[in-house]
């Protein structure tokens, strides 16, 4: 007799959604709504997508993830805009910045969606200009030494000046569509590293470019590489409002 070899199944996004909804239906009497999220009836988002978004969250959260629910719900929500588009590879791995935390903490995220998994949680450097400790100024502006906020798409690695480096592609016009023109990439660097924050009280900055401590700057892009999304967030009301993936 034959016997037939049986493969691990491959989901989807949209399988994972629908599985989670049923399940968190089933574990508990109510679902209750994601805080300040867009997954509402009032927005149209289907209730499956904020049942998904509300179980990675728990787990990412349980693994000592200190992000909102709220921020997570934004760039989970661009993420699917930009999934649905085609715009992203298959791995489905979420990078959120939280600049509205001081540069001492770690506001980096990096999530895998299918595996519902917080895979790195670290800190990260914003540029010169938008501000010291806190981050307050953003721009998309040429050699204006800030960072720029909104949805990005991750692109290749390169070795460059400042080490092992990825590509950044920001998608969103007005905010960060300059960035290939600005250079912003992903690197490490030695001004962001916990030694400099115990010696001065915040990290270093960069010329607006997300920089990691040099020891896990390689380990972050050889995940997030080639595809994935990343959201750099900030509570800034004219990128809130006017954003073209979380509006329209």
């Amino acid at each position: 007799m034959k016997i037939q070899k049986s493969y691990p199944m491959k989901l989807s996004i949209a399988d994972l959604i629908l599985f989670a909804s049923l399940t968190t239906l089933l574990s508990f009497t109510g679902a209750r709504p994601v805080p300040g999220s867009r997954s509402n009836a009032e927005t149209g988002v289907p209730n499956s997508s904020a049942l998904f978004i509300h179980s990675i969250y728990t787990q990412i959260r349980h693994a000592g993830a200190n992000l909102s629910e709220e921020i997570f719900s934004l760039a989970f929500m661009g993420f699917e805009k930009l999934n649905a588009q085609g715009r992203l590879s298959a791995d489905s791995i979420l990078t959120i910045i939280d600049f509205s935390k001081s540069s001492r903490e770690k506001r980096l995220f990096v999530v895998d969606l299918k595996a519902q998994k917080l895979l790195f949680n670290s800190i990260v450097a914003h540029g010169r200009n938008t501000g010291e400790e806190f981050a307050r100024s953003f721009s998309n502006a040429l050699n204006s030494h800030k960072s720029s906020l909104g949805f990005y798409i991750t692109g290749g690695t390169y070795t460059g000046s400042n080490g092992f480096s990825m590509l950044l592609n920001g998608v969103e016009k007005g905010f960060n569509d300059k960035a290939r023109d600005r250079a912003i990439v992903m690197h490490g660097a030695d001004y962001a590293s916990e030694q400099l924050i115990r010696k001065k009280g915040y990290l270093g900055r960069s010329y607006g470019c997300p920089a990691l401590p040099k020891p896990l700057n390689q380990k972050v892009i050889e995940k997030i590489k080639d595809g994935n999304c990343m959201f750099m967030y900030y509570p800034d009301e004219k990128y809130l409002s006017n954003s073209s993936i979380l509006n329209g």
